[in-house]
């Protein structure tokens, strides 16, 4: 099928849905990344049917073309599985890259009946319980760190200031010249293969065209303190993590796998954040194949 677009109203919310792949396939439904939009995957239409898989993305509200709206992981979880019904899905897989990934574990522990795996793509890990990750934020964002949880409008705002990329979107090369300190060698090479420049740029460009209020609440849905339990989820949990990872560390990847019931990492060494340009195929691959344990058996 060509990708097609659609809005979806949830709650008073009006969201900006993405559907590509195959028609009748497996559906996934995939969470950008912190900035990012329903854009993140476009790059990536031929994997995506070639898996066999429907994927279906969304702009959070405040990115792209979804109306702006205060959000918690709970509450995106819960316009998932409206969004859900709304495209005919029953069950799915999720998946979600850096800031995407808390959105797809909410999701699998919202609806335990319904998500059937989650794959986590560099994906952050609570904050607050990660061993220096706080430490590890800029001063703006530290300082909006401490109005949570009595003043999460405030945090908001403070973390809208560190997303300012008015600059870094003239063109390809001011992007990756806002982004290379966080990038590993590997991380470059992926970054400037042909064609990716100009996909990153689009996906950005479309996820703060109304403003960076998006990225602001997503900085309050997980640096803050999650409002739902990861290790409350019982599918299986893909993790695919870089040890070279300058934005995820692998600190975040290890708070997983010892913390969620049914945790499968793949760390691989020498590689960074780029991960699903490099091993998206085999990824959905794996998605669709795994199989929750019984009686303690191999899934």
């Amino acid at each position: 099928m060509a990708s097609d677009e659609r809005d979806v109203q949830v709650d008073g919310v009006t969201l900006r849905v993405r559907e590509a792949g195959v028609a009748h396939g497996e559906p996934v439904i995939h969470f950008h990344g912190t900035p990012g939009s329903r854009l993140e995957m476009a790059w990536a239409d031929e994997v995506v049917s070639a898996a066999g898989v429907r994927m279906i993305a969304f702009d959070r509200p405040g990115y792209g073309a979804s109306t702006q709206a205060p959000f918690s992981l709970g509450s995106v979880a819960r316009m998932t599985l409206q969004v859900a019904d709304q495209m005919g899905l029953e069950r799915f897989r999720t998946t979600g890259w850096s800031g995407g990934g808390p959105f797809a574990l909410a999701t699998a522990a919202t609806a335990p009946e319904r998500v059937q795996a989650v794959g986590v793509i560099a994906g952050a890990a609570p904050f607050q319980l990660v061993p220096g990750a706080l430490e590890g934020m800029s001063e703006g964002d530290k300082a909006a760190e401490r109005l949570l949880p009595d003043n999460p409008e405030g945090a908001a705002a403070g973390f809208a200031d560190g997303f300012d990329m008015t600059d870094a979107l003239a063109s390809p090369e001011a992007l990756y010249e806002m982004f290379e300190p966080l990038l590993c060698e590997w991380d470059r090479t992926q970054w400037n293969d042909p064609g990716r420049p100009q996909a990153l740029l689009a996906d950005m460009r479309e996820a703060v065209k109304s403003g960076m209020r998006g990225g602001a609440w997503d900085n309050v849905a997980w640096v803050g303190a999650w409002d739902v339990d990861p290790t409350t989820v019982r599918c299986p949990v893909l993790l695919w993590y870089g040890s070279e990872d300058r934005m995820a560390a692998p600190e975040h990847a290890r708070w997983f796998d010892e913390n969620l019931p049914d945790a499968r990492l793949v760390m691989w060494e020498g590689e960074g954040h780029l991960l699903a340009f490099t091993h998206l195929a085999e990824m959905l691959r794996e998605l669709l194949t795994c199989r929750t344990p019984t009686h303690g058996g191999e899934g």
